[in-house]
């Protein structure tokens, strides 16, 4: 869906890393000695309650110097269960259904990252592994509705607010955007369930149809023959909306690759091979492979799997690949299979630099390490500098508008303090007084901000800020005035 919401609210630089003039941080900053008071809702008006994440909620916050920082940690972390969980039993089954935050619809790919940040609590919690069962559970009613549609209603029989669209949406679908991610976060949330618990209730066969299903629309979507039955025509004002040529999208010569009309943003791809999540794609059929080869013993299907990665990755490796003229060999965004392809990156998930984030790259391979690097540079021309920080930008909010999941990305995947200190600093200096992270702020003016209520978003920002406590405990011990 468009989810262009734009709420005048306020920006931050940062010309080079990562030592910035002292004026910097107080801009626009709440004043010393302020009263952070919770901006959490009241307690019966929370969609879900954790008693594990309240525990780390205290422990976090205790750990934590800067008085800003921690209420913000407090406010974001666990907004997603605040605010978003709709969790029942259905036909005796758990099934939950997460909203994206200000829009009543859930997203595949939100909704996998909205709970990811809690996935490490749920071999101690019973009730958060009844949310995530449920929410596998509901995942897969939505893949067996339309594998090719991102959103769905909890109604699965309502009718899309979308119903102009060519072809309309089936009942139930929120909006029928095809992106590969979307799917692959569904292999990525059963999986990491698996591996955590043990448990092997979700496999069932009703998931089961859903993985086929996966596996058969990622196999139509390489178009080795040129042709798709997925088309998608928008009536819009906004060009990146719907792709071009009747909703086909630009001509592509097979490679193997998977096509996907959207990239995570919900915008139209410029070349239908899009990288991070074929790269992404890669990953959830070996994942599939190992699950179907050790719990189903289904040794056919899982060969299927493991054979469409390697040759998916295969492709990668001839096409997406290129010399940058000043970074040497790097991952392209998107490619057409003609030789054309384009240098940026986006600031949604995946993301190139996401890649170590997901688990399809260590931190010092040599591809991701000169990628990375083009990606916070100039040479991107969606990295931008501003007078109020400097970070990852996306064609979904235009071109002057960071968005503070690519910072939180920047720091994640980084090894160095001072980055990561650097990076924490924007964070706690764009929130616009709030006490929460935006879609995107204005790079000059952080009261200009997308979305006052973006649940995936905030969640992240818990989930960087529990992994510097584990990892780089002393940067927390700093006040970052």
């Amino acid at each position: 869906m468009n989810r262009r919401i734009f709420i005048k609210k306020n920006s931050i630089l940062l010309g080079g890393m990562p030592l910035v003039p002292s004026h910097f941080y107080k801009y626009h900053h709440l004043k010393p000695g302020k009263n952070f008071v919770s901006k959490r809702p009241p307690v019966n008006q929370r969609t879900f309650t954790s008693p594990s994440v309240e525990k780390l909620i205290e422990k976090i916050k205790s750990q934590i110097k800067d008085q800003e920082l921690a209420w913000m940690f407090e406010n974001c972390y666990p907004n997603t269960l605040d605010t978003t969980v709709d969790y029942e039993t259905i036909d005796g089954k758990p099934d939950t259904f997460i909203i994206t935050g200000d829009i009543d619809a859930m997203w595949l790919r939100d909704s996998t990252c909205q709970v990811w940040p809690y996935m490490p609590l749920i071999e101690i919690d019973n009730k958060l592994k009844l949310l995530i069962l449920g929410l596998i559970n509901r995942q897969v009613k939505c893949i067996l509705t339309d594998p090719y549609a991102n959103a769905f209603y909890k109604d699965l029989s309502k009718t899309s607010i979308w119903d102009k669209d060519i072809p309309k949406p089936v009942p139930g679908v929120h909006e029928r955007k095809w992106e590969i991610d979307s799917l692959c976060y569904v292999v990525r949330l059963s999986h990491q369930y698996y591996t955590l618990t043990g448990d092997i209730s979700a496999f069932n066969d009703n998931w089961d149809k859903a993985m086929h299903l996966i596996v058969k629309t990622f196999q139509t979507e390489q178009r080795k023959d040129g042709t798709s039955p997925y088309k998608f025509i928008r009536e819009t004002t906004a060009m990146i909306d719907a792709p071009v040529f009747e909703g086909k999208g630009r001509p592509i010569k097979p490679t193997g690759m998977i096509c996907s009309m959207f990239r995570p943003s919900d915008d139209a791809t410029m070349y239908p091979y899009l990288i991070p999540s074929n790269i992404f794609a890669v990953r959830s059929l070996q994942q599939l492979s190992h699950i179907y080869s050790t719990v189903k013993k289904d040794a056919d299907f899982a060969k299927v799997c493991s054979g469409l990665a390697r040759e998916v990755d295969g492709a990668i490796q001839k096409y997406a690949i290129s010399d940058h003229l000043h970074f040497g060999r790097i991952y392209a965004y998107e490619v057409d299979g003609f030789g054309n392809k384009i240098f940026m990156d986006d600031a949604n998930v995946p993301s190139l630099i996401s890649l170590a984030y997901l688990g399809a790259h260590q931190l010092s391979d040599d591809i991701y390490r000169r990628t990375r690097a083009f990606i916070l540079s100039d040479s991107n021309p969606y990295f931008l500098k501003g007078k109020s920080a400097e970070g990852q930008a996306s064609p979904h909010t235009g071109k002057e508008k960071i968005w503070p999941m690519g910072i939180i990305l920047r720091a994640i995947t980084s090894i160095d303090n001072q980055e990561i200190e650097y990076c924490l600093k924007m964070l706690k200096t764009t929130h616009a007084n709030t006490g929460f992270i935006h879609e995107a702020f204005h790079k000059d003016d952080p009261d200009d901000f997308n979305r006052s209520w973006f649940a995936w978003a905030n969640t992240l920002f818990g989930e960087l800020v529990i992994k510097i406590q584990s990892e780089h405990p002393d940067i927390l011990l700093k006040s970052f005035e």
